[in-house]
């Protein structure tokens, strides 16, 4: 009987690093590029070897700027994945940086069964923009987002950035506005975080506080709504369903298979990943058991799942609850939440949901509901 996952492919690749980055991905020349196309498609057959009655119902290809293959490489990626495990009708995803020439790489892209593309926007002004560092503006937006379009892809996502320096509220509702215009169906909003060892991370910046980012946060929240972005996940909005169903298996803890370096997968309820080296991945490493972490839960354990399906706006229901562990939602479980403030968790016959307000302490409700 086949088994259905999701699949991700890493290319660590960037024209630059933006200062708030701390991803893998560094420039490449072409020969690089070539041989890292090579040793995807190789690893593509191996692990089809390895997983013979697999097949994928969902493809996205992350970064770094996977778009940067060109597309020749991208072709014979697509063409490898597609030969493989993805199926016909799968969800296909592509990021892209708008910034870059993109219409021989999106019309081959469509050519090769593509649906989606994400694409960076991070801001609705080009004051913010070069404030984070972005190699876009506003007007390689607009040109980036025609070409999605021209090339006979509908559906578009793009990112916007929150709690960055001298942002305001109507900088967030610009955003979200321009977003919408540009004609995306999903959108995603995130907290900037500084993270040890990037640019950022060096420098002084007057960035809001807690009590701030949390007003930008609930601002593009209520922003998104207006122009018909329903919230699904912490960070994700969709319009029309447009959800991103790669992106949910990871909530939904359904296997996924990553390839590339610093790719992770959970697979037969385990979760392991590729090291941080492009050469050892394309010498044909092997991926490695994830390093245990005491502030979490055994891998497939009910609190474990519980936890992601949280970051979820439909929560941990009892409909999906029983069907993956045979039994209710745990008495306990249910009490504690219900003894936090209504403003912040929703406990009712259907399960435990967070509301946007609790989305942004969700680390502090989990500690009071999984102690």
């Amino acid at each position: 009987m086949e088994k259905t996952i999701g699949l991700y492919l890493h290319v660590p690749f960037c024209k630059s690093k933006c200062p708030y980055c701390d991803f893998y991905s560094f420039v490449p020349d072409d020969s690089t590029m070539d041989a890292y196309t090579d040793a995807l498609c190789r690893s593509l057959l191996a692990w089809k070897d390895r997983l013979p009655e697999t097949v994928a119902d969902t493809l996205y290809l992350g970064g770094g700027t996977p778009s940067l293959l060109g597309a020749k490489r991208l072709q014979a990626v697509l063409t490898a994945a597609r030969q493989t495990f993805v199926t016909d009708g799968a969800e296909v995803t592509l990021e892209a940086n708008p910034a870059d020439d993109l219409d021989e790489v999106f019309a081959t892209f469509a050519a090769c069964g593509g649906k989606r593309i994400s694409m960076g926007l991070q801001a609705g002004d080009d004051h913010t923009l070069q404030a984070l560092g972005r190699r876009h503006s506003l007007h390689d937006a607009e040109r980036a987002a025609k070409a999605v379009f021209d090339a006979g892809i509908k559906r578009l996502s793009l990112d916007m950035m929150l709690a960055v320096e001298g942002q305001t509220a109507a900088n967030v509702r610009q955003t979200a506005a321009y977003i919408h215009t540009l004609g995306a169906e999903h959108a995603s909003a995130y907290l900037l975080k500084i993270e040890p060892g990037t640019p950022f991370a060096a420098r002084t910046l007057s960035l809001p506080d807690e009590d701030e980012a949390a007003d930008l946060y609930l601002t593009a929240v209520d922003a998104l709504a207006s122009h018909g972005f329903a919230q699904y996940e912490i960070s994700n909005f969709a319009k029309n369903g447009a959800v991103s169903r790669h992106n949910l298996k990871y909530w939904n803890s359904e296997p996924y298979l990553g390839l590339g370096p610093a790719a992770h997968s959970f697979i037969d309820g385990k979760r392991f990943a590729y090291p941080r080296s492009i050469a050892a991945f394309m010498d044909g490493g092997e991926p490695t058991a994830e390093a245990p972490d005491t502030a979490t839960f055994a891998e497939n354990s009910p609190e474990e799942y519980a936890l992601l399906r949280l970051r979820l706006t439909d929560g941990l229901t009892e409909t999906d609850f029983a069907a993956r562990f045979g039994r209710s939602i745990p008495t306990a479980w249910r009490d504690r939440a219900a003894r936090l403030p209504k403003s912040l968790v929703t406990v009712d016959s259907d399960g435990i949901r967070l509301t946007p307000e609790g989305f942004l302490v969700s680390n502090a409700i989990f500690a009071q509901i999984f102690p």
